[in-house]
């Protein structure tokens, strides 16, 4: 059947299966792959985690420099 339905349409059938499947997981009929929602989420988490990774190497290397600069005496009020 999905491979009839796939035709028709002009998809390939295991992509067909893949939205049948994802569709499912998304109307919580299935527990063995995250929802879409979940998956954006994931997504968005990643970004933000490698941005803000980015950034403390951004501070470390501030921080380094400032250390330099200001020297061994020097201390945070």
């Amino acid at each position: 059947m999905i491979r009839k339905l796939a035709a028709k349409h002009g998809a390939h059938h295991e992509a067909l299966r893949n939205w049948i499947r994802q569709d499912e997981a998304d109307r919580g009929e299935r527990g063995d792959r995250p929802t879409t929602w979940k998956l954006e989420e994931l997504r968005r988490l990643h970004k933000e985690n490698a941005e803000l990774k980015r950034a403390n190497e951004i501070l470390k290397a501030a921080n380094a420099f400032l250390a330099l600069e200001l020297g061994p005496t020097w201390r945070w009020s």
